[in-house]
């Protein structure tokens, strides 16, 4: 009988490349649902045509805010 045991550098091989594939699937896995869910909040930034509020240091090409008073 011819048994396949982990000493054999194959199997090992195998063993860490399937392990390291899978890590890697994983993770994207999980960047691909964080980026899916996340909704952020809408940050104070300067709109196109209007000054700058205070502490607005950003601006967006099209925003996808209200302009809402806080």
């Amino acid at each position: 009988m011819n048994r396949i045991t982990l000493r054999s550098p194959k199997v090992a091989l195998w063993l860490a490349v399937s392990a390291g594939l899978l890590l890697v699937i994983g993770a994207n896995a999980h960047l691909v649902y964080m980026a899916v869910i996340s909704q952020p909040e809408c940050v104070t930034h300067a709109r196109v045509g209007e000054t700058a509020p205070d502490g607005a240091q950003f601006g967006a090409a099209r925003s996808s805010c209200n302009p809402q008073t806080r």
